[in-house]
Parts: structure tokens; C-alpha cells; sequence
């Protein structure tokens, strides 16, 4: 690999790590806003069961833990044609 190679995944690596904490955080944010508002209603039958399911919050905690994967991977590609 070129010398400057290993700047450019570290600098993605760490973009997308970020990105993913930020995803994580927001996915469980809206999770516990969401049920939060519908424990304080009277009929609580969805916040007892989760139905109708609500897949957004999860797809955001998912999308975030694949954004960190992806960034955590980078980052050691960077850090291996660094030394190498």
C-alpha cells in the first residue's frame, strides 16, 4: 500500500465508529422515549407485549453495531500497514 494509506482507513475507521456510537445511542434513546410515553397511557397493552412491533429503534442499535464492526476494522487495517 501507498504511505498514505493507512491515514486514510484510520481517518474511516474512526469515522465509522463514531457513526456507530451516535447510531447505537439514538437507536436506544428512541427505544426508551418510545415506551416511556406509552407506560404513561391508560391502555398499556402494547407497551406490556411490544405489539405492533416497532423496528425502527432496533434497526438503529443494528445499524450501529455494524458501522462499529466496520469502524473497529478499519481502524486495525490502519494500525497494521502503519507498522508494516
Amino acid at each position: 500500500m501507498l504511505n498514505e494509506d493507512w491515514f486514510i482507513l484510520l481517518v474511516m475507521g474512526g469515522f465509522f465508529f463514531l457513526v456507530g456510537l451516535a447510531t447505537l445511542f439514538r437507536g436506544r434513546a428512541d427505544e426508551k422515549h418510545y415506551f416511556n410515553s406509552i407506560s404513561r397511557r391508560t391502555d398499556v397493552r402494547e407497551y406490556l407485549v411490544h405489539w405492533p412491533h416497532r423496528p425502527v429503534p432496533g434497526a438503529l442499535k443494528t445499524g450501529g453495531w455494524i458501522a462499529i464492526a466496520i469502524g473497529l476494522l478499519l481502524l486495525v487495517l490502519g494500525a497494521v500497514f502503519f507498522w508494516v
